[in-house]
């Protein structure tokens, strides 16, 4: 049985009745805050206790509340401490972790009662909302961010799609392209031998353990939150795409496919599939993630699909990592170019990223 978290409060700031500091996984009124239309998945007290509990991290939020009590801003962060250095993250493995606000004016007084150090802070966010243009950050990295709204009937949402996409959705079904949903523990087991296989042969790194996608399930299933898509030709899974709800919004977490089969166009009918469902549902939007600058063929993929484009923003306040941090980031580049070799058997690799996994933050 979970002990109930310790909660402190620190004193007033200007906009803000009290500061208070809690635990983000089983704090009420960081739940209340959110569940609120400005909060993400990546706040959310679930996928914060699958992050921190699959690698013994320990949260913080820190909570303003207004003079009646109710929490009008937030922010959650976690200390990592290892051979790389000290550093803060809000939050390690998420594509986002921008602070739930209540209005833009809320990040004063919230700003002011976090808890600031040399060490280096890092937080990802949307671009245009307030700690992307407060001048104690800077911007160290880009990133872009694709949205779909969900409004119309279905035959509206394809017709809004680029004819590229209506075309390759099309040459699925005459390819014999089939989709299953699932919201079982086995479909997810089954789309992270395909995500292992994706990101040792065609990106050289490392995938998080099967623990970490487990506990996620674990999580989100219990509200109805999670779905495992999986894509099939001839019976065998060739691709795959992992889901997430949370409030009105579905979020496209992972995804991976085979090379050989993607003549086929399997990711086409998993998208086009995920809209169906997420619009049954009567979800407003899909958020399809983050997706690298530098893999221009995935920002233009995900382009067809999408209804609105903005950037994520890694900013960072604090020192740089240190000397010796930077030399064991380095260390652990290599070891992952030697630990995604094809001689490698996969069973290994997997193990290296249940190993090494919680260094990449």
């Amino acid at each position: 049985m979970v002990s109930p978290p310790v909660t402190t409060t620190r004193q007033c700031h200007p906009g803000a009745d009290s500061i208070h500091v809690v635990d983000p996984r089983y704090d009420g009124r960081w739940e209340q805050l959110t569940r609120s239309t400005t909060g993400s998945i990546f706040t959310s007290s679930p996928w914060i206790r699958a992050v921190c509990d699959t690698y013994g991290f320990e949260p913080r939020g820190t909570v303003a509340t207004d003079v009646a009590g109710e929490p009008i801003a937030g922010l959650a962060d976690v200390e990592i401490r290892d051979f790389r250095g000290v550093r803060i993250s809000s939050l390690p493995f998420s594509d986002r972790a921008d602070p739930v606000l209540r209005s833009s004016k809320a990040w004063i007084p919230l700003a002011s009662g976090l808890v600031w150090s040399d060490a280096p802070f890092t937080l990802r966010c949307l671009d245009g909302t307030p700690p992307a243009v407060d001048p104690m950050f800077r911007t160290e990295h880009r990133a872009a961010w694709h949205g779909t709204s969900l409004t119309g009937s279905p035959a509206d949402l394809f017709g809004r799609l680029h004819p590229s996409a209506r075309r390759n959705v099309r040459v699925a079904g005459r390819n014999g392209v089939e989709i299953s949903v699932s919201a079982t523990l086995e479909a997810v087991r089954e789309f992270h031998a395909l995500h292992l296989d994706l990101r040792k042969r065609k990106y050289r790194l490392l995938a998080q353990p099967v623990e970490f996608f487990e506990r996620i399930w674990t999580e989100f299933h219990r509200e109805d939150g999670i779905v495992t898509m999986l894509a099939f030709i001839d019976g065998q899974p060739v691709a795959g795409a992992l889901f997430l709800v949370w409030q009105d919004v579905a979020y496209y977490k992972f995804g991976a496919s085979l090379a050989s089969h993607l003549a086929a166009r399997p990711n086409d009918a998993l998208f086009w599939t995920a809209m169906q469902w997420a619009s049954s549902r009567g979800l407003s939007s899909i958020d399809w993630g983050l997706s690298e600058l530098d893999q221009p063929g995935l920002v233009a993929y995900k382009r067809k699909w999408a209804s609105v484009e903005r950037q994520i923003l890694t900013i960072r306040s604090g020192n740089q990592l240190s000397d010796e941090g930077a030399d064991v980031t380095r260390l652990l580049t290599e070891l992952t170019r030697l630990l995604t070799q094809d001689d490698v058997p996969s069973r290994v690799t997997a193990m290296a990223g249940a190993l090494l996994y919680r260094y990449f933050c």
